[in-house]
């Protein structure tokens, strides 16, 4: 009896453990757009990730579309420095992304468009606005707007190395919940891409600016995982009690 059940104990463990080690992890985190010193436009999402590699280190992700998405999402600004911007409003959501390789290099584009404000808050119909169509953002490519004011934007993929506009730089990471290492493939581990994205208008003061794109996960256990593990500490509980009796 007690073999029978030390080894229904090593075989949920041993689920347990191929479980957590899986190519399917499920993940919370943000998706957002860093203009330049303005307040980040950012979205939460959670979902499935694919993940492959040898062992913990990540060599490959994939996650699906839309995991993270926003509609008609107000961002104010208030920094006079930042005029005529007077607020941002966001309309978005992410295409499917493939990154691999050693910088998990790979395109996943931010869908949508982003509506910039001119002279007056996003919440007062102002007498101008620009919307910049922004599918280039983490995919590559360049996007036009104009009316009263024209815009360009050039994307490029992502990447959990530094992304680089002009001078200024962002730094993406991969980690473990123990260490800085690549050992991000499990729970508790944490990943961050970073884009460039170079935007240039025709406002004098503004004809330069830079924008970062941000994606940042974490890898939590998925309630399948989690019940595994509990029904394992269950059964060692009950083996420890056979024991003494």
């Amino acid at each position: 009896m007690r073999k029978w059940l030390l080894a229904l104990v090593l075989a949920i463990l041993g689920l347990g453990a191929s479980a957590a080690q899986a190519t399917t992890l499920g993940f919370t985190g943000f998706l957002a757009i860093q203009i330049a010193t303005l307040a980040p436009v950012a979205v939460s999402g959670s979902g499935l990730a694919t993940v492959g590699g040898a062992g913990n280190h990540v060599g490959s992700l994939s996650i699906p579309a839309s995991p993270f998405s926003a509609n008609g999402l107000i961002v104010p600004v208030t920094d006079p420095a930042a005029a005529p911007i007077a607020g941002i409003q966001a309309t978005i959501h992410n295409g499917a992304g493939a990154f691999s390789g050693p910088g998990l290099v790979g395109a996943m584009a931010i869908n949508g468009v982003t509506k910039v404000c001119l002279f007056a808050p996003c919440s007062v119909p102002p007498p101008a606005n620009l919307s910049v169509p922004i599918s280039v953002v983490g995919a590559g490519g360049v996007s036009f707007a104009g009316n009263l004011v024209n815009a360009t934007v050039v994307g490029a993929p992502w990447t959990v190395g530094t992304a680089l506009v002009g001078t200024l730089t962002a730094m993406g990471f991969h980690h473990g919940p123990a260490s800085l290492s690549s050992s991000t493939a499990q729970l508790s581990g944490a990943l961050r891409l970073v884009t460039p994205v170079f935007i240039s208008t025709s406002i004098g003061a503004s004809a330069v600016v830079p924008a970062f794109g941000i994606l940042d996960l974490h890898f939590v256990p998925e309630p399948a995982t989690l019940l595994l593990l509990g029904s394992g500490v269950v059964g060692l509980t009950l083996l420890g009690r056979s024991k003494r009796a």
